[in-house]
């Protein structure tokens, strides 16, 4: 059985972090949840490859926000998935996201979500196993 791609996701309002994890499980995702820019880029330095993709609001409490967080995880990985949301700052995307990412301006529909996820992840080449 194939494992499900993880999605980290980086939300710092616990309502709207629920609501995108079960829509981003009923898509078929497996989901991590970071409540601010920090805990992610915390998890990021540590991937080893466990997620697949970052889905990211902009506006995060503490020191790093969105465009940061989507800065570090291409560190890690140049062709890793991005997927922003805001509802403030989508004006900012062209000049502050990261190249071949996603934003999805709120409120957005659910489901444009898991299309936006997925359409990256089938976009990025796959990795060679290992030899």
């Amino acid at each position: 059985m194939n494992e499900l791609p993880v999605i980290l996701l980086v939300e710092d309002d616990q309502a709207i972090q629920g609501i995108i994890e079960d829509t981003l499980s009923e898509g078929g995702f497996e989901v991590a949840i970071a409540a601010s820019g920090e805990e992610a880029a915390t998890l990021l330095s540590g991937n080893n490859g466990q997620y697949q993709a970052l889905v990211t609001d902009i506006s995060l409490l503490g020191r790093f926000d969105g465009w940061e967080v989507a800065r570090r995880a291409r560190k890690t990985n140049p062709d890793f998935a991005v997927v922003y949301m805001s509802g403030k700052y989508a004006q900012d995307w062209a000049s502050k996201g990261v190249p071949n990412s996603i934003m999805l301006a709120k409120p957005f529909a659910l489901a444009q979500l898991v299309t936006a996820v997925s359409q990256l992840l089938n976009a990025v080449p796959p990795i060679a196993p290992a030899e």
